[in-house]
């Protein structure tokens, strides 16, 4: 069985949410460590204009979005699930709601002046700057709330998720699922990335003591591993096959065909390739690359857009 390759930086929430789920599910993995901003040639050579942080990479299958990894993890390990049979279709709506309006709640609030500068204290300025002009590129079009309309927000979000605490140790029961773990990241990134203003959570102990839970499950054990070595894994595998009985047609598209792939908001670049997958969660695209070789590119279908390339 091919080795689970997390791509990844340590102050990516994204990453800290999929780190959570490897080491709760006790799987060994590889850390490939990539950069925080554009260029990144080592991530295209994978994904193809892809660029959002983190992505999954088992052998020559590309992974794109925490929601299809989550999915993929699940597979691997069953167990401990991620998505009670009781509640499994709360549990995704609850993580989608934290993966979006949760998320952009919590950066607006975290990024203020004051959370920002205990970010960056030590940073030289010009890592400042570029980060701030790389997520402005990645954010065109969005609507961002200011600091003000966040903190209010965030609080009401707050309390609202202790609510849920009131009887259980996590959010759905006794156990964490995938809203936990989706819930638990943007939180995470206030508390660990930005402590000048983790004073909101003051208002909320039971929230704090869950995140104190949460932080528990650790990561496992990574191994760390090159970028290099991880699309030279890509260039000796053979992606894995896709039966076309499963094949849900709802773009009028065939299989066989270029298209292109890309988020519906925040990351907006496009992957191009052929079509060679369209099931009734997830859309792969077949690219050819110099240096990873022929690779499959695995996009979620909820949150991305597809549309024929002439």
């Amino acid at each position: 069985m091919s080795d689970l390759i997390l791509h990844h930086y340590p102050a990516s929430p994204f990453s800290e949410k999929v780190r959570l789920i490897l080491g709760a599910k006790k799987l060994a993995w590889k850390s490939v460590h990539i950069p925080m901003v554009m260029p990144k040639p080592d991530v295209l050579a994978l994904t193809g204009g892809y660029r959002r942080t983190p992505f999954l990479q088992i052998g020559a299958d590309i992974y794109c979005d925490t929601a299809l990894i989550c999915d993929v993890l699940e597979h691997r390990q069953p167990l401990p699930s991620l998505y009670p049979a009781a509640e499994k279709g709360v549990a995704r709506i609850v993580a989608q709601w934290a993966d979006s309006t949760l998320f952009w709640a919590a950066m607006a609030y975290s990024l203020q002046p004051k959370g920002a500068a205990s970010m960056w204290e030590g940073a030289p300025p010009e890592a400042v700057k570029a980060f701030a002009a790389d997520r402005g590129a990645m954010s065109q079009g969005m609507t961002r709330l200011r600091p003000a309309d966040a903190t209010g927000a965030y609080k009401s979000y707050l309390r609202r998720i202790a609510h849920m605490l009131e009887q259980n140790d996590f959010l759905l029961g006794d156990a964490p699922c995938v809203a936990d773990f989706a819930v638990y990241h943007p939180l995470w990134f206030t508390r660990h990335r930005t402590p000048a203003v983790a004073d909101i959570f003051q208002a909320t102990p039971v929230v704090l003591d869950w995140v104190d839970r949460m932080a528990a499950l650790g990561h496992g054990a990574p191994e760390k591993m090159s970028a290099t070595d991880a699309i030279a894994v890509a260039k000796a595998s053979t992606p894995a096959v896709h039966p076309d009985d499963h094949f849900q047609n709802d773009h009028g598209i065939d299989l066989g065909s270029r298209v292109g792939i890309a988020a519906e908001s925040f990351g907006l670049e496009v992957t191009e390739g052929e079509l060679v997958a369209a099931t009734r969660t997830q859309l792969t695209l077949r690219r050819v690359d110099e240096r990873a070789g022929t690779v499959h590119v695995h996009f979620p279908r909820a949150g991305y857009v597809m549309r024929a390339v002439a």
